[in-house]
């Protein structure tokens, strides 16, 4: 006589903890479009920090106290 084992059972538990991946986080996915196009994030980075040290500069040149 041959025994044959019930898998069903483990079978269905093991499906049951697998549970599907996540969808990536806005932040992965922020990071993979950067490393795709390095260049042009770059130069947004850079277009960014000129402005933004450009618009600090000009309010600091507003701002500045008249001595007479």
């Amino acid at each position: 006589m041959i025994k044959v084992k019930d898998n069903s059972k483990k079978i269905s538990q093991i499906s049951n903890n697998t549970k599907t991946a996540p969808p990536p986080s806005f932040i992965k996915l922020a990071m993979r479009n950067m490393v795709r196009k390095g260049g042009q994030s770059l130069t947004h980075l850079g277009l960014t920090a000129f402005g933004f040290v450009g618009f600090i500069l000009v309010l600091a040149w507003i701002g500045r106290p008249h001595m007479p």
